[in-house]
Order: structure tokens, then C-alpha cells, then sequence
């Protein structure tokens, strides 16, 4: 089934589930908070300009603290008080990696690419790379500009390729080239090369 560079974003886009944010416990991120200072309750308590009593009931959820003593608790630890209610990021690594062989991954042919995923097996990629040969000798092949959400990779890996784009004079690219655009600016590419030329694209999800 022919599908255009747009519909592969789209798909990569809905695969994977979504997940609601966590609420959070304002009582053990302040704790937490505290305690990677390397801070007792007299220390935070005396930098936030709070009572070590009034700090400890709120490190317990034994109180709701007032928007004031919200202001005093991100002051005292410098961080805004927003952040007060932000999860942690997570710093470890989550081990994820997918290793794609030659010749893997699934291919999604079009009139003008043959697209090729990589990292199929991923869920929730921050980023979608694709193999692609270029089959396009002309503009006319395309039905108008591809845009997509996200900014894009191209790297040349065989032949001499010619990258359009809407705002930019045309470029020819060889192979060790790259291009770094916004995705959204119309762009196409041809080869200009006898034979199909190929290319590695990594377009951004986020």
C-alpha cells in the first residue's frame, strides 16, 4: 500500500500508548528535594524561612502549606514554584535500544521513495528514522511540498540527490552531505543520479 512521508509520521505518531501524568505527592517531592541537598530539616527549614515544625508537617502531609510557604519552600530551594509539583526527571538510564540489520525493517513504497524503518521495535520514539531510496527524477512527480510537525535529518548515503525547499534555492548533495531543516517548510527530494540514489532521514516526534 503506498504511503507518503506524512502518513509515516502519522503512524509513528500513534503507535506506542499515551500515559496521563502521575499526580504529584507534594509531601515526598519536597522530601525528596531536600534530601538531595544533603539538607536535615533545621538547614531547609532555616533556608525557606519556614519553623522546622511547620516544614515537617508538610514533608508528612500532616498540612496543606499555604501559597506563601510554597513561595519560601521553592525560594529556599531554588527552584520556582511550579517545579514544586513537577515529577522528577529520571536520570538512570531505561536501557532501550533496537539494533536493525541490513535488509530489515519494513518498507513503505511510494511513486517517488521507497521508505525502509528502522528501530521498528521501539514504542514511543522521540525520533523516527527511515532509509530511503529516492525514486523521483523530477518535481512533478510530487503532488505539491511534503510538510510534516518536527524537524528533519537527511543524510546522503549513495548517488547525488537534489533537496527542494520552500523557502531555500535548490541544494545537490552527495554522499556524506547532510541537511538540518525544519520539517514543516515544504521539501522534496530527487536523485540525480542514474540509479536510485538512497538517504537516511531522522525526523523528530517530540
Amino acid at each position: 500500500m503506498d504511503r507518503d512521508p506524512k502518513s509515516l509520521i502519522r503512524i509513528a505518531r500513534e503507535s506506542g500508548e499515551t500515559h496521563g501524568a502521575e499526580p504529584v505527592d507534594l509531601a515526598a517531592r519536597v522530601r525528596s528535594l531536600r534530601k538531595a541537598r544533603g539538607w536535615t530539616l533545621e538547614q531547609a527549614a532555616r533556608q525557606a524561612g519556614l519553623a522546622r515544625s511547620t516544614l515537617s508537617k508538610i514533608e508528612n502531609g500532616q498540612m496543606s502549606p499555604t501559597y506563601e510557604a510554597l513561595k519560601k519552600l521553592a525560594v529556599g530551594l531554588d527552584i520556582s514554584v511550579p517545579q514544586l509539583f513537577t515529577p522528577p526527571r529520571q536520570d538512570r538510564a531505561t536501557g532501550r535500544m533496537a539494533v536493525t540489520r541490513e535488509g530489515e525493517g519494513a518498507t513503505q513504497p511510494t511513486a517517488t521513495y521507497e521508505h525502509r524503518l528502522l528501530a521498528e521495535t521501539l514504542s514511543q520514539k522521540k525520533m523516527l528514522p527511515y532509509r530511503a531510496r529516492v525514486r523521483a527524477r523530477t518535481m512533478d512527480e510530487f503532488d505539491g511540498w511534503v510538510r510534516h510537525d518536527g524537524e528533519e535529518f537527511l543524510y546522503v548515503l549513495t548517488g547525488i540527490v537534489r533537496l527542494y525547499t520552500e523557502y531555500y534555492e535548490p541544494v545537490d548533495m552527495r554522499r556524506g552531505d547532510s541537511a538540518y531543516y525544519d520539517a514543516t517548510m515544504g521539501h522534496n527530494v530527487i536523485s540525480l543520479s542514474e540509479d536510485d540514489a538512497t538517504i537516511l532521514w531522522v525526523t523528530s516526534l517530540a
